[in-house]
């Protein structure tokens, strides 16, 4: 869910900072997508307590004479913000919700085509005011959504930062597997190398992880790789 919504962001902030009509379209179905993805599981809860475990192993850095003690009360003192501005937030996106317009045009945008200016004029006159104005509008939509996407951005970096990239080979058959020993993580993170032109094809469970390297063919189908394939893997927790 976190990568998800990671992924919902970036495309959000991608579309709202261009001038085009379009794209700004692009960027309210994109709100639509994430209050529908917020609104099917508790994501706040999960960042909230993903805080706190951060925040109190921090804390117990404090002992640690070999940790930067300025640097460590920084990262405390920015995890205590951005999750208090998470908790003072309420409900991520509740005002959207209560937009009257908004609510109507995310119901004509479920389906297909029917946002169209024949079917909703004032959505057509939206998209034809001047680009600042949309932003604007856009940026005011987005804000009440911000505290959720800051507390999601320094989640999601401390995971990665939590595991350090090492060199590893594939078998000949282009295949990977480790068992992972009773050891629980929370992300896996591969690098390849782009003159490869390959990608991988992952399965995991708590007892091992499965990967797979493929590549596309003219018809865009997936053929496996049956040479080793050299890759960097990281597991963070």
């Amino acid at each position: 869910m976190y990568l998800r919504l990671e992924y919902l962001f970036d495309r959000l902030f991608f579309t709202i900072q261009s001038s085009e009509n379009r794209l700004h379209q692009i960027a309210i179905s994109t709100l639509f997508e994430i209050i529908d993805a917020i609104d099917r599981s508790d994501v706040k809860g999960s960042i909230l307590q993903d805080l706190e475990k951060q925040r109190l192993f921090l804390l117990n850095l404090r002992r640690n004479k070999n940790v930067n003690q300025r640097m460590l009360e920084l990262a405390i003192s920015e995890l205590s913000t951005v999750s208090s501005n998470l908790i003072s937030s309420g409900r991520p996106g509740h005002a959207l919700r209560e937009n009257e317009w908004l609510n109507s045009l995310r119901g004509k945008l479920l389906v297909s085509g029917c946002a169209a200016q024949a079917d909703m004029p004032s959505y057509y006159f939206w998209q034809n005011k001047d680009e600042s104005i949309r932003r604007k509008d856009l940026n005011n939509w987005t804000s009440h959504i911000s505290p959720l996407f800051e507390s999601l951005k320094m989640v999601l970096s401390l995971l990665r930062e939590s595991g350090n990239f090492v060199e590893c080979v594939s078998s000949n058959n282009g295949e990977y597997q480790k068992m992972l020993g009773g050891r629980e993580y929370q992300l896996l993170r591969l690098c390849l190398y782009e003159e490869q032109e390959i990608f991988p094809e992952i399965s995991a469970n708590k007892h091992m992880i499965s990967i797979r390297f493929s590549m596309q063919d003219s018809d865009f189908k997936s053929l496996l790789v049956r040479d080793s394939i050299a890759f960097k893997i990281a597991f963070c927790r």
